[in-house]
């Protein structure tokens, strides 16, 4: 994709999708590399990070975000920045303060986009650019991947660079990446890798020895449809198809019922999210109260009543329940689920008392394991659905190549919405 031809189409389509806050015109760096946007989490020198909320969190960063340095060195450009959910604490792709991005694949109704990378996954998924960064504490890169038909990537901790990326659950946030496919997601993952002398502490991840590798003969775990609680009809029969396809890759899928580590994990994720993001963010609630969406706060004022004393026991049960379930892992390549059990709802639909679209991510974050998000097909409304691959820690390589290996049998071959209806 070249400037012009992303220019152009945000142009003609970007008026009612509103995946961006702000475009570059001109693109920023300099380079014959991929098109990318950027969360509007991730600072970016001189542009104000806004966080999905009217006041921003810095008004003009005086440095970029590592990430986005480390794309711009290697030749990518960034054509903007992406709508979110506010402070990032989401999985619908709601935004009371700031307005949310339409999900492209429906112009007549405006459907969930997912969250919180929303703005990055429409972005992607209407053709806007190659690829987009996202952070993902709860499943927020994985989630609106599957909602919008892309490629969702999130490593695991301490691969990729935090510096520069406002925090919601720093035990938890991850940086990912957003693609029209397996290939460009994984070569995003390469250039932002490596050590940062902070938080970032592996080498980097080699994308082209994971984009060959070969798969046949690996094993991976699966879980039946009825140890998966609540799943659309649609996504449940798109994910077994899945399985079948799979399959045809060489892959042995067996299917398990996982330790109790995966099935109970969602709260305890929960309750540090909470708890984490109440402390960082406590003092600007309090101030600012009035003009953030009325949901975020009542999710970070659960924090409040958090007490140290919890979330270090939380902290604590985090740290045996990883131990329990890599164990458990080891004995297999990857696990596999559906990404999400439902598909993006309408707008109007959407009860923000409930989180479904995480319900099957947050495991990744709480146990620390690398995953991907690859599109399986649509649901009898044209609504895309994800097949999630997750790997054991520190194996970005084995997702990957699982996940490439997958969508050459997926049938999806890139396929994107038909934007007509919202030029």
């Amino acid at each position: 994709m070249t400037p012009h031809d992303a220019l152009d189409r945000i142009r003609r389509y970007d008026g009612r999708l509103k995946a961006f806050v702000q475009v570059f015109e001109p693109p920023l760096g300099v380079g014959p590399g991929p098109i990318f946007a950027i969360k509007d989490l991730f600072d970016v020198v001189g542009v104000p990070t806004g966080g999905g909320a009217r006041v921003p969190l810095a008004k003009a960063p005086a440095a970029n975000a590592v990430v986005v340095d480390k794309l711009l060195n290697a030749g990518w450009r960034a054509i903007g920045k992406t709508q979110t959910v506010e402070l990032a604490y989401g999985g619908w792709g709601t935004n009371r303060a700031v307005g949310a991005p339409h999900n492209p694949w429906d112009h007549t109704i405006h459907r969930a986009p997912g969250g919180s990378s929303s703005g990055s996954a429409v972005a992607v998924a209407a053709g806007f650019c190659d690829a987009a960064l996202g952070s993902d504490t709860g499943g927020s890169v994985r989630i609106p991947a599957s909602t919008c038909g892309v490629v969702g990537l999130k490593p695991g901790r301490g691969l990729v660079s935090l510096a520069g990326v406002h925090p919601l659950a720093p035990s938890l946030d991850t940086v990912g990446a957003l693609a029209k496919d397996v290939t460009t997601a994984a070569r995003m993952l390469a250039v932002i890798s490596g050590p940062d002398g902070a938080n970032a502490m592996r080498g980097a991840f080699d994308a082209e020895a994971a984009l060959s590798a070969e798969v046949e003969g690996q094993r991976v775990a699966a879980i039946p449809l009825e140890h998966l609680g609540e799943v659309d009809a649609d996504v449940g029969r798109l994910y077994l198809a899945a399985l079948e396809r799979l399959r045809k890759t060489g892959v042995t899928v067996q299917m398990v019922r996982p330790p109790k580590a995966l099935d109970e994990s969602f709260a305890p994720n929960g309750l540090i999210m909470a708890g984490e993001g109440w402390r960082i963010w406590r003092e600007r609630i309090e101030t600012h109260r009035d003009v953030m969406d009325p949901w975020i706060v009542r999710r970070f004022e659960v924090g409040r009543d958090i007490s140290d004393a919890q979330l270090a026991e939380a902290h604590d049960r985090r740290a045996a329940d990883q131990r329990e379930f890599h164990g458990w892992l080891s004995a297999y390549d990857g696990l596999v689920t559906p990404t999400c059990p439902i598909p993006g709802p309408p707008m109007d639909q959407v009860d923000e008392t409930i989180s479904p679209l995480s319900r099957l991510t947050r495991a990744a974050n709480y146990l620390d394991l690398p995953g991907i998000s690859v599109p399986c097909g649509l649901t009898s409304e044209g609504m895309p659905a994800g097949l999630q691959i997750l790997g054991n820690p520190r194996d970005e390589a084995a997702v990957v190549a699982l996940g490439a290996a997958f969508e050459k049998v997926s049938g999806w071959n890139g396929r994107l919405p038909d934007l007509a209806g919202f030029a």
